[in-house]
């Protein structure tokens, strides 16, 4: 399953080069991640924290390949793509209206127990996202 999460470039994403900065495409990303966690799995927010059952990422893969400018409309597809014991990865893509791949990324997450700050397994409903 593919979430798409749409935006459009707002004046504090551009820095002094009048370009969206680098960091920005990974707010982007993290706000399409929310999405799909919640959309494909079911898991928000809420239920994460309510569970103390967390994602942390410890791999961020990212190529820029095109840069964003104030006002443009852009889209950020997401969808899983591994799934191991106690982590997952999920591809990232922006693209502008024009049908342009700006980024991508490959992110990998682990899921930890919020107290323990240890890893677990991954939790039922993200194993089944990948399964179906």
């Amino acid at each position: 399953m593919k979430t798409v999460f749409a935006h459009t470039v707002r004046s504090t994403e551009v820095d002094l080069i009048g370009h969206v900065h680098h960091a920005k495409y990974l707010e982007y990303m993290e706000w399409a991640r929310n999405d799909l966690m919640e959309e494909a799995c079911g898991y928000t927010l809420e239920e994460m924290m309510s569970r103390n059952t967390l994602p942390v990422i410890v791999n961020v893969n990212i190529n820029y390949r095109k840069e964003l400018k104030l006002g443009e409309r852009i889209k950020v597809i997401s969808w899983l793509t591994r799934a191991g014991q106690k982590s997952f990865t999920m591809r990232q893509e922006v693209w502008t209206e024009d049908e342009i791949c700006s980024c991508e990324a490959d992110v990998t997450m682990v899921m930890i127990d919020g107290e323990t700050r240890r890893s677990i397994e991954l939790p039922a409903e993200i194993r089944a996202a990948f399964e179906a």
